[in-house]
């Protein structure tokens, strides 16, 4: 029957792609269809379910640094986003009926947003690096802590003592990155990304803890060296054909009770608060307005946390079974309502930045962004190993060259080794608004999603950018795309390989000839 789900699957996540919904959106139905016919999820869904997550968190963990998460403005607007909505959701359950101590539980669990949501939203766009998006996993770890603990005070069980043997991780460090760089086969670097991601998760589970957080501090183990994207790069098929599982089994938990299902809607009408709270609270804590806003955007969900709180909750009896159902089915619907917010967020911005900017604090903000480049004379947007290569080349010719990224640490990498690289997110149309490009000749986008580079390209051209715009890019499509945008030429490296593999050949096959010629 495990082919029943795998094909469901892939046809509702084909046809809702076909009119730009992310995939997941449709592996949401493809559970809530199966479930509706009967179709009960067993062990081997749960587990792939259970797998997709650690890899998911694994990954986020490796983008993630706790200097750059653990901020004033972070626990700051989570800890009071999250103390406000529990304070609004316990006289709501109270009023449909449940008692206190389910009521307190219910109010915490609603706090909560997305984890996964909100992190595959953010690499989607590759924006994990982003000062925004360090905003929101701050927030969502913040928020997974107290869930953790939500979890240990429920279930009866308490951490092992051996669990403070964990602070000693970070000295293993050293001896995981070698293990990496010795690892020279790609089958090798794989199966190493697996054994952190599942190890990290049975390592904390036998100790009492979440193994969520176990996927998550082992990718954080690695987090700032070049080997985190290596092994990024190799989980992400795997991560992604996981991640199916987990969707589908949140669609599986088929329709709650009369009194569940009024919770749901009540969440449902409060969700737009929890939103506006967010907002407000980022403001508050000096955050300029798109930093807010895109964060928000992506913290507008209900959390596969509930779910899983709620489940061990209602194990031990502290809430009636059924709100878990009536959990699964809000995850679901929060789920499909922020797909296209998030693929509409820089639509949304472009519409909404001359009255939201209005609303920032006249103080200096913690994300504000570079506007002077200097002498520069070339931009490179993205310093990756394409945009270092290209940096270096140009200082190879003695020009004037700055590097622009939006990850801390691959700016830090660049900085120790020379090159002069400053933060900036090449998808905020007020860096291109505000930064002063008039000695800018040529600006290099060497990497970014095709989304991000199309967009950037836009916000060069709609600011009156006259310059030259080069974009790095493997694909046809995107290719047509950015030529459209603006782009003054971009390079296809596999196209542009093949085409003069071909020249090579027939220079043979010219040579060849030229020989059997002389020798008639």
């Amino acid at each position: 029957m495990d082919i029943l789900w795998v094909g469901v699957a892939f046809i509702c996540g084909m046809l809702v792609s076909r009119i730009k919904l992310p995939p997941l959106v449709g592996y949401l139905a493809a559970g809530a269809a199966l479930g509706t016919y009967g179709y009960e999820a067993g062990a081997a869904l749960h587990e792939v379910a259970h797998l997709g997550v650690l890899f998911l968190l694994f990954t986020v963990g490796l983008h993630l640094r706790l200097k750059n998460v653990i901020r004033f403005e972070v626990l700051g607007t989570g800890g009071i986003h999250l103390l406000i909505t529990t304070g609004i959701f316990i006289p709501v359950s109270l009023s449909l009926g449940y008692d206190l101590t389910s009521s307190v539980i219910i109010g915490i669990v609603l706090g909560f947003s997305s984890t996964v949501l909100t992190a595959k939203n953010l690499e989607r766009r590759g924006e994990l690096g982003a000062f925004h998006g360090r905003v929101a996993i701050g927030i969502l770890i913040l928020q997974d802590m107290v869930a953790i603990g939500l979890l240990g005070l429920t279930s009866g069980t308490a951490p092992s003592p051996w669990s403070l043997a964990l602070f000693g991780l970070p000295l293993l460090r050293p001896a995981i990155i070698k293990v990496v760089k010795l690892s020279q086969e790609e089958e090798l670097k794989l199966l190493f990304a697996l054994m952190l991601a599942i190890g990290g998760g049975t390592l904390f589970d036998e100790l009492g803890l979440s193994s969520e957080l176990g996927a998550l501090v082992a990718g954080m183990l690695l987090s700032g060296h070049e080997v985190a994207d290596e092994l990024s790069e190799k989980l992400w098929g795997l991560k992604e054909a996981f991640l199916v599982g987990f969707f589908l089994e949140v669609g599986l938990a088929g329709l709650p009770e009369l009194q569940d299902f009024y919770l749901v809607l009540a969440a449902l009408a409060i969700l737009p608060i929890k939103s506006l709270l967010f907002f407000g609270l980022m403001l508050g804590f000096k955050l300029r307005a798109r930093t807010s806003f895109i964060a928000t955007i992506s913290l507008t969900s209900y959390s596969e946390f509930t779910l899983i709180a709620g489940s061990v909750a209602a194990s031990a009896g502290f809430i009636p079974p059924g709100v878990v159902v009536g959990f699964a089915l809000l995850t679901a619907i929060s789920f499909a309502l922020n797909a296209p917010l998030s693929i509409w967020e820089d639509k949304l911005w472009s519409k909404l930045e001359s009255k939201l900017v209005t609303l920032e604090r006249g103080v200096p903000h913690p994300d504000q962004q570079t506007i002077s480049l200097g002498s520069a004379n070339y931009l490179i947007v993205g310093m990756g190993n394409a945009g270092q290569a290209a940096y270096d080349r140009l200082k190879k010719h003695e020009k004037h060259v700055v590097g622009l990224d939006i990850d801390p640490a691959r700016i830090e990498y660049n900085l120790a080794e020379g090159r002069r690289v400053i933060y900036g997110d090449m998808q905020d149309i007020e860096l291109w608004e505000n930064i002063d490009l008039t000695d800018i000749s040529s600006v290099i986008l060497a990497s970014g999603t095709p989304e991000s580079k199309v967009n950037a390209t836009k916000y060069l051209r709609d600011n009156n950018y006259l310059g030259s715009i080069y974009a790095l890019t493997m694909q046809q499509e995107e290719h047509n795309d950015l030529v459209q945008a603006g782009a003054s030429a971009v390079c296809l490296p596999i196209t542009q390989a093949g085409e003069k593999l071909a020249e090579l050949s027939l220079s043979d096959d010219d040579s060849r000839n030229d020989i059997v010629m002389e020798t008639v």
